[in-house]
């Protein structure tokens, strides 16, 4: 008994395992519902419906907190015993992992590493693919070892995040009220949408979103969109600072409801938004669009962090809830608010051939389009903004980035808030 692990019996079973060790399961069964893993993350992947499955499936209980990105940032970076999960995305990651917070995941343990799409191993979505700026995920998913505190060039066999969950962003519309195609990121400025523009308040991906801009327009030619200099930076704001002070904004929002009640009560018609937050509107009865922009996306991905507090039965347990989530239950339920799992291939098995269609290959639906509430997303006949997975993971111009000059930047955004 002493030298069968959880996992073992869990995977054979009392009758494997033999009439010695009969009570075994049911003693490791109780002790597993006695397990508690304490989550937080942003409120895009930290879903009650997540919670309720894993209890169903797992048996143990997963707390699960939903905070603002920056608020993750700083949980991960100063209070590493207050988790033991965090799912957070991968420019967080650049700030957090020299913490020595949280602990490389052996990739042995994964049953699903081999499918994991090759943008989170090698950056690349196929061969022929060009790496995006910014920090791609891969830059900062490997470490040489399990104490290490530096990213490694290349899969070593231990990740610092788990991948889960990405898209393509973009720029959503209210295509009724704005009458018109809209096709750049230079939109965001045009004062034809004076007051009625947004951008989102989180420094890290709003300096993104407003580089794309400026270089969609022609006023500054970025080294490295994610990896700006002094200069760089203060020309970017001097830009947007002039169109804030000619009333450009009508808002600069933090949280997922902030920019969905922004679109859908129309004070707002263009402006940085979620895929899920474009989904809200439209399951409202609001036309909405995540408008693909000839410039291309600003694209994120996110993954599961371990404390390295977490040791034992509870680190099994960690693995078990990693292992389950890529196992396909999840990214259907996340795919269907338009994310993209880290492995595609068992999602499909959770989701009809329609919905398959639909999200991961950009075909027409043959029927409605619902999200996982049930609420009619699209109607049949129409395809998905941007088109297929390859399409919109193809055309990323830039990843969300954590910067050389991270704290200048973050300066020179409060004050731009500020002003």
């Amino acid at each position: 008994m002493a030298n069968l692990s959880r996992r073992s019996v869990l995977k054979t079973g009392a009758a494997a395992v033999g009439v010695s060790t009969l009570g075994a399961p049911m003693i490791w069964a109780q002790e597993i519902k006695n397990i508690t893993l304490r989550q937080f993350g942003t409120g895009v992947s930290n879903l009650n419906e997540v919670g309720q499955k894993v209890k169903e499936d797992l048996g143990f209980t997963l707390e699960m907190t939903a905070l603002d990105s920056d608020s993750v940032t700083q949980r991960a970076a100063t209070q590493p015993d207050s988790f033991d999960i965090a799912d957070i995305e991968y420019w967080i990651c650049k700030k957090v992992w020299p913490t020595g917070n949280l602990q490389a995941m052996d990739v042995s343990k994964i049953k699903n590493y081999d499918k994991i799409v090759g943008i989170f191993k090698d950056g690349k979505l196929t061969p022929e693919s060009v790496i995006a700026q910014g920090t791609a995920p891969h830059t900062v998913g490997f470490v040489e070892g399990q104490g290490s505190t530096t990213f490694a060039d290349e899969e070593t066999g231990w990740m610092t995040l788990i991948p889960t969950i990405y898209n393509a962003d973009t720029l959503g519309i209210r295509p009724d009220l704005i009458g018109r195609p809209i096709e750049s990121w230079t939109e965001l400025l045009n004062p034809e949408f004076k007051g009625k523009a947004s951008i989102l308040d989180i420094s890290s991906i709003g300096i993104m979103d407003m580089a794309m801009v400026c270089e969609a327009m022609g006023e500054i030619q970025y080294g490295d969109k994610g990896n700006m200099t002094q200069d760089e930076i203060d020309a970017t704001f001097a830009i947007f600072t002039e169109a804030k002070k000619a009333g450009q904004f009508r808002a600069f929002w933090k949280t997922f409801d902030e920019s969905v009640n922004l679109m859908a009560s129309g004070e707002v018609v263009i402006q940085s938004m979620w895929s899920p937050a474009i989904t809200a509107v439209k399951s409202r009865g609001i036309p909405c669009v995540y408008q693909p922009l000839k410039e291309g996306y600003r694209s994120w991905g996110g993954g599961i962090g371990l404390s390295k507090s977490l040791s034992g039965m509870e680190l099994d347990a960690a693995y078990d809830y990693i292992n389950w989530y890529l196992d396909g239950w999840v990214g259907g339920f996340l795919m269907r608010q338009g994310y993209y799992s880290a492995v595609p291939e068992t999602s499909k098995n959770h989701m009809t051939e329609n919905e398959w269609g639909y999200w991961f290959e950009g075909k027409p639906a043959v029927e409605d389009i619902t999200n996982p509430y049930g609420d009619v997303m699209d109607q049949a006949g129409n395809s998905r903004d941007g088109g297929s997975f390859y399409d919109r993971m193809g055309s990323v111009a830039c990843w969300n980035a954590v910067m050389d000059e991270n704290q200048y930047m973050v300066r020179k955004w409060n004050e731009f808030i500020a002003s």
